[in-house]
């Protein structure tokens, strides 16, 4: 069967320009020529059939399918440079495999992870696939990230990190118009499939009477919420941690800056009765670290 998929050079490529929002940068970071990502970026366009940057000044920005196609293959290509890492570095015993949601592991960890690295180059990450009904218990893994709510039963130690921080989004442009809660009750509402009752808590919370509208329409995937709002179709309501590279970029905006939290988030969690390796301890410490830093600066805003 032929392959349908792009080269290993094309994908990190891809994944270093999109990292750094330059060309250049990218090509020091992968030791090659500007040419060198320049050419192979134009070859994965054109194996796609549409682009995945646009220029906005000096910088190269994903465009929304650019996104897209990051949000999905991102993970694999880091499992695979973790995979090919942790074979080479395996006799050096620091290793830490992890299973987590692709939603935040691309839109969280990632731009993260070179931080960890720095300060921890002898450690080896690797990532396994996420199964959201995984028991947990798997000899493989060290550790994972799962959505819930504490309490935790007893045989799991769980550790909150980030998530329960909801925002109303909306383009940016909107937001001038929209100056308190109660506006965003003529807007369409965009929701979350699995959590359509997000928008009924947020509007409560806001102090908003009478009964919520219906959702215009609704998605599975937080990426496709954010990007149905991109394009015009509404406002919504998400996880903070999940928007910092939109609210960077200017793609999205928060109109109403109240905070609001739910019991829901992101858990590290792993097994009571396995001992945790000294490479776990530090990545857990960091990652901790570096959610305290977002729960605070949330806190402030």
């Amino acid at each position: 069967m032929r392959l349908q998929s792009p080269s290993i050079s094309e994908l990190h490529a891809f994944a270093q320009a999109a990292r750094l929002g330059s060309y250049t940068q990218a090509a020091d970071a992968l030791q090659v020529t500007q040419g060198a990502i320049s050419r192979a970026i134009a070859r994965l366009e054109e194996h796609l059939g549409f682009a995945v940057f646009e220029r906005q000044g000096r910088r190269s920005v994903l465009t929304t399918a650019g996104r897209q196609y990051l949000d999905a293959v991102g993970p694999a290509i880091f499992t695979i440079e973790s995979a090919t890492q942790a074979m080479r570095r395996k006799r050096e015993g620091r290793h830490v495999r992890l299973s987590m949601p692709p939603t935040l592991f691309s839109h969280w960890l990632i731009p993260r992870l070179p931080d960890f690295t720095a300060h921890h180059p002898g450690t080896v990450l690797s990532f396994a696939p996420y199964r959201r009904d995984d028991p947990v218990t798997s000899p493989d893994i060290d550790a994972w990230i799962r959505i819930g709510s504490m309490p935790f039963p007893d045989t799991l130690h769980a550790s909150y990190l980030v998530g329960r921080d909801l925002v109303p989004i909306c383009l940016p442009h909107d937001a001038l118009s929209i100056c308190r809660p109660q506006d965003l009750l003529r807007r369409p509402l965009l929701a979350h499939t699995n959590y359509p009752d997000n928008w009924a808590r947020w509007f409560e919370k806001m102090g908003c009477e009478g009964p919520c509208p219906a959702p215009a329409a609704d998605f599975e995937l937080v990426g496709m919420l954010v990007q149905a709002v991109i394009a015009g179709m509404g406002v919504a309501v998400v996880q903070r941690c999940l928007i910092e590279d939109d609210l960077a970029a200017g793609r999205v905006a928060i109109p109403v800056h109240r905070p609001f939290q739910i019991e829901r988030g992101y858990f590290l969690c792993q097994p009571a009765s396995r001992p945790a390796s000294h490479a776990l301890q530090d990545f857990q410490r960091w990652l901790l670290q570096q959610a305290q830093v977002d729960c605070a600066r949330y806190a402030s805003t």
